[in-house]
């Protein structure tokens, strides 16, 4: 049973970050990336090169997947904001959403992005932030998404990765993992 949900898992991966898989509107229309960078520099953490390196990919990528676990079925949505607060990365979501509710039963997720034959893949899990401070922190970097959420509300759910290992995988290159 477990090889199958790892082959589910797999394939639903692999469709979701095809150039076709764009095209969904889901998470990606609410989450889509600012049009101003954003200067990261200043919560560099001890492995802030890391989440900074894995930042500036996925930003780069403009659409990245988030996988989670619905009981025994994997799901996968696009996101498109990703944040470095204190030295972590953040992404938002809403608490209606479905993503939020299986974030709460199993908080271990997969992001992938993928472009011109090479991609990364983070996995890690995820610990909701419920500080307004950290809210409002992705909300500046992201002001458009002011008309969905308020750092104030209940619905506004901000999550950092911990325990988290990227790999860098391309088609010409040995994969690189790195750890933060």
């Amino acid at each position: 049973m477990k090889n199958l949900l790892f082959i589910l898992f797999s394939i639903t991966l692999l469709v979701s970050c095809s150039p076709k898989a764009e095209q969904n509107t889901g998470e990606a229309a609410t989450t889509e990336a600012a049009a101003t960078p954003i200067d990261h520099a200043a919560y560099r953490s001890p492995n802030g090169e890391v989440q900074q390196r894995v930042f500036d990919y996925m930003m780069q990528k403009g659409v990245f997947y988030i996988a989670t676990m619905d009981g025994d079925q994997p799901r996968v949505r696009p996101f498109g904001a990703l944040h470095i607060f204190e030295g972590k990365l953040y992404i938002i979501t809403g608490h209606v959403k479905r993503v939020s509710k299986q974030l709460a039963v199993n908080p271990k997720v997969e992001l992938c992005a993928q472009g011109n034959n090479e991609w990364v893949r983070v996995a890690a899990t995820l610990v909701e932030d419920e500080r307004v401070e950290a809210k409002k922190a992705v909300l500046d970097a992201y002001p458009h998404l002011r008309s969905s959420y308020n750092e104030n509300d209940d619905n506004i759910a901000v999550y950092y990765l911990t325990n988290a290992t990227a790999t860098f995988s391309s088609f010409s290159q040995q994969d690189e993992t790195v750890t933060f």
